[in-house]
């Protein structure tokens, strides 16, 4: 059987490979990204070597902040980020939870100063799997499921 490409390879932009089934579109909507202007490729339920399925993001002539890659690693940690240019993979890294949290999350706890001022909030990362933070300003403990990006 003769092996065929599903989706075209990009020329410049970012290649987000290896998020876990089911993630990609809340990682495409946490990168905010205008589609009226760029070209994206969503590919979900593939199969992976690894984790038998995976999703693939694929963003045509955008290069991924660190802020942006951090949000990532909060909904998929087990993602790698692929760096393209003129067709050849110009970097490429797995992403990692930060060791401290800052302005990706907000505290849900109501009488948080994070929420009573509208300060940035910040999270100090206790465990990495099962995520568990904590905020810095009222040490509320959040797990994975508590918390919204």
């Amino acid at each position: 059987m003769k092996k065929s490409l599903r989706v075209k390879p990009i020329e410049n932009g970012t290649v987000i490979d290896h998020i876990s089934k089911g993630k990609a579109l809340s990682v495409y909507n946490v990168l905010n990204i205008k589609y009226e202007d760029t070209p994206i490729t969503i590919a979900m339920n593939v199969f992976s070597k690894k984790n038998k399925k995976k999703d693939i993001l694929k963003i045509e002539g955008v290069e991924l902040s660190e802020y942006d890659v951090n949000k990532i690693s909060l909904i998929s940690p087990s993602a790698t980020i692929n760096i393209i240019k003129e067709g050849k993979v110009v970097k490429k890294f797995k992403v990692e939870i930060p060791e401290t949290i800052v302005g990706i999350i907000k505290c849900t706890n109501p009488n948080c100063i994070t929420n009573i001022e509208n300060t940035t909030g910040k999270f100090k990362v206790e465990e990495k799997n099962p995520l568990k933070i904590r905020c810095i300003y009222c040490e509320k403990f959040l797990n994975y499921i508590d918390f919204t990006i």
